[in-house]
């Protein structure tokens, strides 16, 4: 086969070369300016606190705080306790309340984004300075001393996501990008699904007794591993097996180029330009970066659409590949009928 290729002529091999560079060329600069773009000069806005309705000297910094910078977002609650739930389930990075002898209290959620917390602190500690009041800081739900920039779920998570698209491509490489039937389609679901636990319990195993990184919820993590490898092998397949080799430049692009950046990566999803702050709500890693930290550091409300999304992603993958290898077998079995006629002396044989 190879010396088949490097003999063609080069007015027949060269198309085919010019495309996979200008596509390769394409998904470079999309990289580098998707990197680049997001994480050159990252701008904390609307970072969400909580206070509570009844708070008045709370709620008067608060409001002096909105007047000055829109780094702050400020989410009403009604009591003190729907404000703790509200730091707990993810809700916002920090609840700003009265503290003893007529102060203020900031108590933060570091393990939700180490940057947004300390951001939250400078800029509630100037406040009260100004105002002259005592300033207390806690942190409810304290990032591990092993990981005290809060990156090892992030880089957890490109790590089960590269491994997910890996792997569907090596399966498409060697056995073809669309299953040629259903069987074959259901048996490479399943590979994939092992592949994923495995690989999920790996990670697991790596940031927890290898590296021990975390020294807790080992099983948990695993889980979310899984699924998270489950989700990208099952898109990455999707889209392969409907559009073949230009699919994996769209997997590349979909779940790293984008992906990547639009999770939040190593910065809170607040610290990014306006058309990314939003995407680590519907893409793969920023998925499965928020899952991590739930299953880790926080309750099972904030799991919710993260662990939904994920779910949502796999099974639509499985039912994309499901369906282009029906669309495809169905292709193939047109094609024949008509083919068959013609070899067995049907109408066009006389001619």
């Amino acid at each position: 086969m190879d010396e088949e290729e490097r003999d063609l002529p080069v007015r027949d091999w060269l198309p085919r070369a010019a495309a996979l560079l200008v596509g390769t060329l394409a998904l470079a600069t999309a990289f580098i300016a998707a990197y680049v773009g997001a994480l050159h000069q990252p701008t904390p806005r609307d970072l969400p606190v909580g206070v509570v309705l009844g708070d008045q000297r709370a709620q008067a910094v608060m409001a002096a705080v909105r007047a000055r910078t829109d780094k702050i977002k400020p989410i009403e609650y009604d009591d003190a306790e729907a404000a703790d739930d509200g730091l707990t389930a993810r809700e916002v990075y920090a609840v700003l309340s009265s503290g003893p002898d007529n102060g203020l209290r900031l108590t933060t959620a570091s393990a939700a984004s180490p940057a947004a917390a300390e951001v939250v602190t400078q800029v509630f500690g100037q406040a009260a300075r100004q105002a002259n009041l005592p300033f207390q800081v806690g942190d409810e739900v304290p990032v591990e001393r092993t990981d005290p920039r809060g990156l090892v779920p992030f880089y957890l998570a490109v790590g089960y996501v590269l491994g997910g698209y890996l792997a569907s491509t090596a399966l498409g490489l060697s056995t073809g990008t669309a299953p040629v039937r259903l069987p074959r389609a259901g048996l490479r679901v399943a590979a994939l699904a092992v592949y994923a636990v495995v690989l999920g319990v790996v990670g697991a195993t790596i940031v927890g007794p290898v590296l021990d990184v975390w020294h807790h919820d080992v099983p948990a993590v695993a889980a979310v591993g899984a699924l998270a490898v489950l989700a990208a092998a099952m898109v990455a397949a999707a889209i392969q097996a409907w559009l073949g080799l230009l699919g994996t430049g769209i997997v590349i692009l979909l779940l790293v180029v984008l992906g990547n950046p639009g999770s939040g990566g190593i910065y809170a999803p607040e610290f990014l330009p306006g058309w990314l702050r939003g995407m680590h709500r519907w893409n793969v890693t920023g998925l499965t970066t928020d899952l991590i930290k739930s299953a880790v550091y926080f309750d099972r409300r904030s799991t919710g659409w993260a662990l939904t999304g994920l779910a949502v992603w796999a099974l639509a993958g499985i039912l994309g590949l499901v369906t282009a290898t029906i669309f495809r077998a169905h292709r193939r079995a047109v094609r024949a009928a008509r083919v068959r006629p013609t070899l067995s002396g049907g109408p066009h044989a006389d001619g």
